[in-house]
């Protein structure tokens, strides 16, 4: 599938790094460095802009790398960008260390997945099919 793109940040293209890859990194596009301290929120731009079909989303996900060596990951992850949106891609990041961490122009700071979806139809009713779950949530699904 070809997806229409627009690159203004001089950053290669996203692209998978591997084979079995499910998602693309997303680098920094940084006039200068950003300095985050502890527990600061801040919002990355990517410089790049895109045009998804009908029935696909991309979803911003954190790097494990940056999440195991600088602390930061993605906040409201995994962030959804729809198929009808044309602004910038940008990646909402916090600095989860107890040290300021700073972010570079080029720097990989997410990694997008573009994955299929479906619309659905409600259909109202009064009671459900019985499942071997039923109710149970929130740790419910095993014995340990």
């Amino acid at each position: 599938m070809q997806v229409k793109i627009i690159n203004q940040s001089g950053n290669p293209l996203p692209q998978y790094q591997t084979k079995g890859s499910a998602g693309m990194d997303l680098a920094a596009n940084l006039e200068s460095p950003v300095e985050l301290k502890p527990l600061e929120r801040t919002l990355i731009p990517t410089g790049l802009f895109m045009e998804l079909p009908l029935g696909y989303e991309a979803q911003v996900r954190p790097r494990s790398g940056m999440a195991i060596k600088k602390g930061i990951t993605v906040i409201n992850t995994p962030g959804t960008i729809d198929s009808d949106y044309r602004g910038e891609i940008k990646v909402p990041i916090v600095n989860l260390s107890n040290e300021t961490q700073t972010i570079e122009h080029g720097e990989r700071v997410a990694q997008m997945v573009i994955a299929k979806h479906e619309h659905i139809i409600w259909e109202l009713t009064d009671s459900l099919e019985e499942s071997d779950r039923g109710t149970g949530g929130f740790g419910h699904t095993g014995t340990k």
